[in-house]
């Protein structure tokens, strides 16, 4: 029941960090500059970040199979059009529509967590779901170097399509919503469309919301910028071949695998603390960040690829947001709590990565390798540096989370609301 839904999860993850890796391809077939590369991955995440209230609404109101294996059909019809595309505009079609399908995925396998496993598991259940997607960043770096070398980056878009289309097809035939002795005809209280609505708006409402969401949209926008421009980076500035440069920059993906689903454990499991870790995870690697950007092009590559791995352990701090979201907010709205946090992460990477790509494009001297612009050490060291930024508002603002303990505390908040009213009024 999760797997399923969870490969889907690993294919919209692997568009996350593609096209950094075939930034080069892209702007060689379509003279594309930094600004123009930032926009359209920026494009998925403007899709995603457009389409993920609704999606958990749609999801709370009909269902994982009906939805996840729509969205799965979306995604696989935009990765097909994107391959054959013959201008820019029909790539940026095909970019949006990937987008918009992905985006019921990551919160259709947690609302399966939230359904299939204990309560107590979520967290560890929400570390490996994310770590599921960290695998497929994880395929989008060397793997799709090699395939895009050996098949074209058109041929490479066109297998992922094709088996994305075979994965709604499963989802459709084998997922159910809930345990069999669970009867899911008749739908619960408040599961229809318009209550899926009002309680998405709930969630917005609740003031415990917007902590979690913050600090994962400064720290999102910070490791989604890593995955795209670590590739160019490499081949800029260490003169690497395109294939290399994914090996060593792979290293972020690689901690996370192991680190994501740790830090979800360890939460539920031994020190019982969502902010806590958070806190602690998030300014340690504001002073990783800050090494990078100082010691910018001077590291050897083994230091690079090291320094890559510590910064993708302390990103993991980001899968203890959606435990917190879901935590502060009732349980019956896990769907539209997670999508509306997750949202947050989202809508920073749409709105960074172009930017950040106009940062590149400003600092350019003109210099052009095998007909792609190559960018000077000073603009990276300007766009990592702004990076480093967001690490460092994500770790302040971590200091206005609710700490749950690991336990849905949203009765405690409102018993807190009414005793505050009533503390009021006399």
């Amino acid at each position: 029941m999760w797997a399923v839904p969870a490969a889907l999860f690993l294919i919209a993850f692997f568009h996350r960090v593609a096209p950094g890796v075939l930034a080069k391809d892209l702007m060689q077939t379509f003279g594309a500059t930094g600004a123009l590369i930032g926009l359209l991955s920026s494009t998925y995440f403007y899709a995603y970040a457009g389409f993920m209230i609704p999606g958990g609404v749609l999801i709370d109101a009909y269902g994982v199979r009906r939805i996840v294996s729509a969205g799965g059909t979306v995604m696989a019809v935009g990765t097909l059009t994107m391959a054959a595309a013959g201008t820019a505009s029909m790539l940026f079609v095909g970019r949006f529509l990937v987008g918009m399908g992905a985006t019921v995925t990551f919160v259709a396998v947690l609302k399966i967590a939230s359904v299939w496993f204990p309560p107590s598991r979520f967290g560890t259940m929400s570390a490996l779901t994310a770590t599921v997607g960290i695998g497929g960043s994880l395929v989008a770096t060397a793997p799709l170097a090699w395939l895009a070398a050996v098949s074209g980056w058109r041929g490479a878009f066109a297998l992922v399509g094709g088996a994305t289309l075979i994965t709604a097809g499963l989802c459709a035939l084998v997922v159910r919503d809930g345990p069999d002795d669970v009867d899911h005809r008749t739908p619960p209280p408040g599961s229809t469309l318009r209550g899926a609505v009002d309680g998405t708006l709930k969630v917005i409402g609740n003031q415990h919301t917007w902590p979690p969401f913050l600090t994962f949209f400064f720290l999102y926008s910070a490791l989604q910028n890593m995955l795209l421009w670590a590739v160019p980076f490499l081949r800029d500035v260490y003169g690497l071949s395109t294939t290399t440069a994914a090996g060593y920059a792979s290293a972020t993906a690689l901690a996370l695998l192991v680190t994501g689903p740790v830090t979800g454990w360890l939460s539920d499991r031994i020190v019982h603390r969502r902010k806590a870790p958070y806190t602690m995870l998030t300014t340690g690697l504001v002073g990783l960040w800050g090494v990078f950007v100082v010691t910018l092009g001077s590291l050897p590559l083994w230091g690079i690829f090291a320094l890559f791995f510590a910064m993708g352990m302390f990103s993991a701090a980001f899968v203890l947001t959606w435990p917190i979201g879901r935590e502060v907010n009732p349980p019956d709205l896990a769907g539209a709590a997670v999508a509306v946090v997750n949202l947050g992460g989202f809508l920073g990477a749409a709105i960074t990565q172009a930017l950040l790509g106009v940062v590149l494009d400003a600092r350019w001297t003109g210099a052009m390798v095998d007909g792609a612009r190559a960018y000077p050490i000073a603009a990276y060291q300007a766009t990592f540096a702004i990076c480093t930024a967001f690490v460092l508002a994500s770790a302040l603002l971590s200091l206005f989370l609710r700490e749950t303990r690991g336990v849905n505390v949203y009765a405690v908040i409102v018993a807190e609301r009414n005793a505050a009213g009533r503390s009021g009024r006399t």
